[in-house]
Order: structure tokens, then sequence, then C-alpha cells
């Protein structure tokens, strides 16, 4: 410790400068601080101390409001909505809150590999690599829910799982919290396959825009689906409008025109 820090320590009244006076070239840490970890279950020990940061989720429209309490209802939800109303966002905060929880196994996340009205041709490497540009939405929000190590490590575990809904076929997701984005990219009987892989003790969650989809018209099964399933009262079907878009400001202006 040098002779300023020992002035300004002393001056602040962190120690007794009477302990430096028998033997010069020891120096004694100075333990009267507002905390120590030496100090457990003493007096001054703060055990309400901020341990760690956790963004909380919350709703910012009625919309909103509606999709995460039929999240946390109902075993089978389809959110339906104009881009920027948080759909995804909201359905894998969920399904992380779940995993952290200890509520489910596993997320399984999926998304048709369909182009924005645009070929994007041949793509090199193995299957995670051509899928990946397609996949990317769902990496951006669960990396603003866990940091990105965490996020590769439960995929090496394989607790998070992000697959194509071409490969979904034959399975039952038991125990899991699955999220089924841009489903109005999927047809009828797409989407039928993909909602009758529910097993026990898990979640579904079906997002999509049926006004923004890049199949022809007649092939979007997202809206039919939709209308079919309101009918049943175990499942939930949550439409988001323009009051719910969260984005700039601009988003819901010209969706109301364009």
């Amino acid at each position: 410790m040098t002779k300023r820090a020992m002035k300004r320590q002393l001056r602040e009244g962190a120690f007794d400068a009477s302990q430096f006076e028998d033997d010069g070239k020891i120096r004694r840490l100075p333990v009267d601080r507002a905390w120590s970890p030496m100090s457990h279950g003493a007096a001054n020990f703060n055990d309400d101390r901020e341990q760690g940061y956790l963004k909380t989720i919350k709703a910012k429209s009625p919309g909103q409001e509606a999709l995460m309490a039929a999240i946390d209802q109902k075993n089978l939800v389809m959110a339906l909505g104009p881009a920027g109303t948080g759909k995804t966002y909201l359905a894998i905060a969920k399904a992380v809150e779940a995993l952290e929880s200890g509520r489910v196994g596993r997320i399984v996340l999926s998304r048709p590999a369909v182009e924005a009205g645009e070929s994007i041709g041949f793509l090199p490497g193995e299957m995670e690599d051509k899928l990946a540009p397609y996949l990317r939405p769902l990496y951006d929000a669960l990396s603003d829910r866990l940091s990105m190590k965490r996020v590769r490590a439960l995929m090496a575990e394989g607790a998070i799982e992000i697959a194509p809904v071409g490969f979904m076929r034959g399975r039952t997701l038991n125990n899991a919290f699955v999220v089924i984005d841009e489903a109005q990219n999927c047809t009828y009987v797409q989407l039928k396959m993909l909602l009758t892989r529910l097993g026990w003790h898990s979640t579904m969650v079906v997002t999509g825009d049926p006004n923004q989809s890049d199949l022809l018209p007649e092939l979007s099964g997202l809206g039919p689906v939709a209308e079919k399933l309101e009918a049943v009262g175990n499942i939930a079907v949550v439409r988001l409008a323009d009051r719910d878009i969260v984005r700039h400001p601009l988003v819901a202006e010209m969706l109301g025109v364009l």
C-alpha cells in the first residue's frame, strides 16, 4: 500500500494508524468496511445485495397482455398479428422462462425455410450452416434473453433445439416448450402436422402474420387453421392489431397504408 493510499484511508477513517506503529513492514487489511467476504453473519452483513440481473418481461399493450396470459393458461396458443407486435419475442421469452424455472426440459424452435420473395441459391456447409440464414431471427431473440455463450451451451446439451419444419414429421415433443415461428409460410398440411407434434407436459406457441405470407395466398394455411381452432375451448387464438406494435411508430403508420 502506498503512502498516498494510506493517507487517504486515514483521512476517510478506514483504519487506525496506530496498527502500523509496531512494524512498518506489516500491512493489515482494514476490516471495518461496509461489506467484506469475511463478514458473513456479522451485524453489518447485507444479505439483500443484488446477486444478478434478469430482464423482466412486461406487456406493453392489451394484446401482448392477452398473449402472455394465454401462454400461461393454455397448452396451445396461436398468436396472429402484424410485424412488430412482439409475437416471436414474447413466445421465446416465455420459453426461456419455463426452461430456467424447470417447468420444461427443453425448448424446440421451428421455422419454415422459405425465402422472402427472393431465392438466395445454393448455400455451402452442413445442415446447420444452410439453415442459419433462415433461423437467424430465432437466434436474435434467444441471445436477447440469454448470452450467446449460454445459448451455445444449452444447444450442445440438447436443451435448446432449432429445427426446420421439414424435419418435424414423426416426432412427439414431450416436456417441451415449442415455438413455431413464421407460420404464415406453412401450408395447411404442414401446420396440421406441426400442431399434432404436441406431447405431454408441453406448451406450443404458433406465431405468424397471415397478411405477410411468402407463399401464394391460397397455399398459406395459418388463417384457415386459426379460424377452425378458435372453436376449441382449450386452445387460445390471440389476434394482435396495429395498436399492439411496439417497434418504431412508423411501422404502424406504414402498415396502415400499405
